[in-house]
């Protein structure tokens, strides 16, 4: 497996600097396995965010050393215990409509707010609009960005949504905002997404 870090939705994406979104493209040469090749494609796209976690680690050592920790972070893993189910595309894009909005800015949907303190996964909706700190993204850049993910529609994905207890790299958002990870295998483009979400105040 191999990052696609020349396609064109990496530079995309650098505009939008208050995600909390992490999106990993990869390509395969070994033909598509189905569930063992999402796991393998989510297992490399946590690899790849945890060393891009540890260079900036690096770059900032002696403020983070002494800052927040006595030692690096103790990043963790078994991606044996990562599980996961399908999904169908209407399911991972749903859009819940805004119903108000009030003065300080907080939307009101058409549907609950997931609850991460019972185990609820959070929407990519959510994840993509609703982090910790007030986003300006809605629906319309939701849509933009994934247009340019999946350029040739999403009729052709399979999608699974993974548990994220299997490593430390989600306990921030197990914290209290939530986690979510999802990987995409486009099978008209040949390539898996993997999108990865936690975040906490």
């Amino acid at each position: 497996m191999r990052e696609l870090i020349n396609d064109p939705f990496y530079e995309m994406i650098k505009e939008y600097d208050d995600l909390v979104i992490e999106y990993c493209l990869i390509e395969d040469d070994i033909p598509d396995q189905g569930y063992r090749s999402h796991k393998d494609a989510v297992l490399f796209a946590l690899l790849k965010a945890i060393e891009r976690n540890i260079d900036e680690q690096l770059k900032s050592e002696v403020m983070y050393l002494e800052k927040v920790h006595d030692e690096p972070y103790p990043w963790s893993l078994d991606i044996s215990k990562a599980k996961a189910h399908r999904i169908d595309a209407e399911t991972l894009f749903h859009i819940p409509q805004i119903l108000r909005t009030d003065r300080l800015g907080q939307r009101f949907y058409d549907c609950p707010w997931p609850d991460p303190g019972k185990g609820e996964q959070i929407p990519y909706w959510y994840a993509f609009w609703e982090p910790p700190f007030t986003s300006e993204y809605g629906p319309d850049e939701f849509r933009k960005v994934n247009s340019a993910l999946f350029p040739q529609g999403t009729d052709e994905l399979e999608i699974y949504e993974w548990t994220t207890d299997w490593t430390s790299y989600f306990d921030a958002g197990h914290e209290w905002w939530g986690t979510a990870c999802w990987s995409v295998y486009d099978k008209r483009m040949n390539r898996f997404v993997v999108i990865m979400a936690d975040a906490t105040d």
